[in-house]
């Protein structure tokens, strides 16, 4: 089954995507093998407001906010939140495709972060043009809502937080499997387009550091890292897990210590 949402990204060597999915299961195995600490949520994006208004239980925001707070409101409150572009403003809207195209240009070449986060105008600039973005000006509205309420059946990304810990098991788990090497951006600040904009943009599992204005607006904790990965992959991401699981490479991952002989260990985890 090939994915059917123009100008949303599809991988060339993205799995397949199921019939079906079952959420409940899906988080459940998540929360199995990799004791999240917080609910794993999903965005997808609408072509009209009224597509975004007519998914059960929306919430529209109520008062000025950044994405990252919404996006937030939905993993720890669990919450169901509609966004348009005016909700947001053009950094937040951009990464999501929310942003008038006729107005990327002079978005692409904003120097409003100079002499803040970049010592010029052409740090600035070229931070804007790094960015990943979801292209098309096709969209007008996204929603974000916890996977396990199946309201976005399926989503366009998940939103997976975690320590580093968890997201190294997540990525061997993918790994396990048709084996690929996994590349992912740092552009900085607005490290949103590393996630969510380059997940969307690529159709690919697009892991990152997330950035002050997450920490500082959204409630990200200092430990936490952001997978935000197409829902295809998941059902891989479990099989991996549980064959990790099986054989004995686990989250949380104990200590063998810095002075003990590590031979047993190594014959384990490494040797046929």
């Amino acid at each position: 089954m090939t994915n059917a949402r123009p100008g949303i990204g599809v991988a060339p060597d993205a799995p397949p995507e199921p019939d079906s999915y079952d959420w409940p299961a899906i988080v459940e195995g998540l929360n199995r093998y990799l004791r999240l600490g917080a609910t794993p949520i999903g965005m997808k994006m609408f072509e009209t407001v009224a597509e975004m208004e007519a998914v059960p239980g929306v919430r529209r925001p109520q008062g000025n906010f950044v994405l990252d707070q919404l996006v937030a409101q939905a993993r720890w409150n669990g919450w169901t939140m509609g966004v348009t572009g005016d909700d947001v403003g053009a950094q937040c809207a951009a990464p999501v495709g929310l942003y008038p195209p006729a107005k990327m240009a002079a978005w692409r070449n904003s120097t409003n972060m100079s002499g803040v986060w970049f010592a010029d105008d052409e740090g600035a600039i070229a931070h804007q043009q790094a960015m990943d973005v979801l292209p098309d000006g096709r969209f007008e509205a996204l929603v974000i809502s916890p996977l396990t309420t199946g309201r976005l059946d399926p989503p366009d990304v998940c939103l997976i937080y975690g320590s580093p810990g968890q997201m190294i098991i997540l990525i061997n788990a993918l790994q396990f499997h048709d084996y690929k090497k996994f590349e992912f951006s740092v552009v900085g600040e607005s490290a949103c387009a590393d996630s969510w904009g380059r997940a969307l943009k690529t159709g690919e599992p697009s892991l990152s550091i997330p950035c002050f204005a997450e920490r500082r607006f959204g409630g990200v904790q200092d430990h936490e890292l952001l997978m935000a990965i197409p829902p295809r992959y998941l059902p891989k991401a479990i099989e991996g897990l549980a064959a990790l699981s099986k054989n004995g490479l686990r989250y949380p991952i104990a200590p063998l210590g810095i002075q003990a002989d590590p031979a047993e260990s190594l014959k384990r985890s490494y040797a046929r």
